[in-house]
C-alpha cells in the first residue's frame, strides 16, 4: 500500500490507525513497487524499471550484446502472414506482456508495444525479430527515467497525433497522445482506432477527440484534489486542418 499527500501528521495518523487495524510494517519512504523503482531528490522524483528491465532481458536470453538506436524500423507495417508462424508462441506472448506493463514508466515503446501484441493469438518469425529489436533498444537505453519537478506549473497541455490507414489489413488509423501537468508526462496512449477514417483530417479528428475527453477526465481528477484549473487546456496538433474544422464547430456552438 502506498499513502501520499502533504501533511506528515496526518500520514502518521492513517498509519497508525491502519496498524491498530492489521498486521502491517512501515518500509519508510517509496522506494520500490511492484517493479517500479522510485528516486527522490530535492528538485523532484523520478521513476524507472531498470531492474525490472534487466529481469526481462534475462529471461529473453538474447544471444549477442547488440545494441539498437529505436525501438522500431521507420515506416514499418507488419501484416499477420508475415514470415512463419511461430512453432512455440508462449514466449512471444511472455514477452510481449512484460512490455505492457513496462510501458507504464516507459512511453517510447508504447508504439511498437501496441503494434506487436496485436500479434500474440498467432505470433511469426518477422513479429519476433521486430520484438528483438525493442528489447535491444531497451539493453541500450535502461537507465532511462520519468521526472516529475517539484516546481512544476499545475496547468496542462496536450499533444495529439494520428497516423492515417496505418493497419495494412483494415485500413484503421492509429491514435496517440500525451499530456503533461506542468512538466511533467502524466498520461500518454497509442491505440487503433475503432473506425476507419475516410481522410487524414478524419482521423486526426478522432484523435483530437479522444484527447479532449482524457483531458476532461484529467481536469474533473484534479478538483477532486482540489486543484484549481481555470484555464482551458492547450491542444497541439501538426493538422492544421483538423485545427481548423476544430475551431469553427467550436465557435458555432
Amino acid at each position: 500500500m502506498i499513502i501520499t499527500g502533504d501533511d506528515p501528521e496526518y500520514i502518521a495518523f492513517v498509519k497508525a490507525r491502519l496498524r491498530d487495524q492489521f498486521l502491517m510494517t512501515d518500509l519508510g519512504p517509496l522506494r520500490y513497487f511492484l517493479g517500479i523503482e522510485v528516486f527522490s531528490t530535492s528538485d523532484g522524483f523520478s521513476i524507472s524499471q531498470e531492474k525490472y528491465i534487466q529481469d526481462l532481458l534475462a529471461r529473453a536470453a538474447l544471444m549477442d550484446e547488440r545494441t539498437v538506436e529505436t525501438p522500431m524500423e521507420l515506416h514499418v507495417k507488419l501484416r499477420p502472414t508475415d514470415g512463419d508462424p511461430l512453432p512455440d508462441p508462449t514466449r512471444y506472448c511472455h514477452l510481449v506482456g512484460s512490455l505492457v506493463y513496462l510501458a507504464v514508466t516507459r512511453p517510447d515503446i508504447s508504439y511498437p508495444v501496441h503494434i506487436l501484441s496485436q500479434f500474440v493469438s498467432a505470433p511469426t518469425t518477422v513479429h519476433y525479430s521486430h520484438l528483438l529489436r525493442v528489447l535491444r533498444y531497451l539493453r541500450g537505453t535502461i537507465t532511462r527515467r520519468l521526472f516529475f519537478p517539484r516546481s512544476s506549473s499545475l496547468q496542462l497541455q496536450c499533444y495529439s497525433d494520428a497516423t492515417w490507414a496505418n493497419d495494412p489489413t483494415d485500413r484503421r488509423s492509429l491514435s496517440s497522445y500525451c499530456v503533461f501537468l506542468g512538466g511533467s508526462l502524466v498520461a500518454w496512449k497509442t491505440k487503433k482506432q475503432v473506425a476507419v477514417s475516410r481522410s487524414s483530417v478524419e482521423a486526426e479528428l478522432r484523435d483530437m477527440a479522444s484527447v479532449t475527453a482524457e483531458v476532461t477526465w484529467l481536469r474533473w481528477l484534479l478538483a477532486d484534489f482540489r486543484v484549481s484549473v481555470t484555464t482551458p487546456t492547450p491542444l497541439l496538433s501538426d493538422s492544421t486542418c483538423a485545427i481548423s474544422i476544430a475551431r469553427d464547430r467550436s465557435s458555432m456552438s
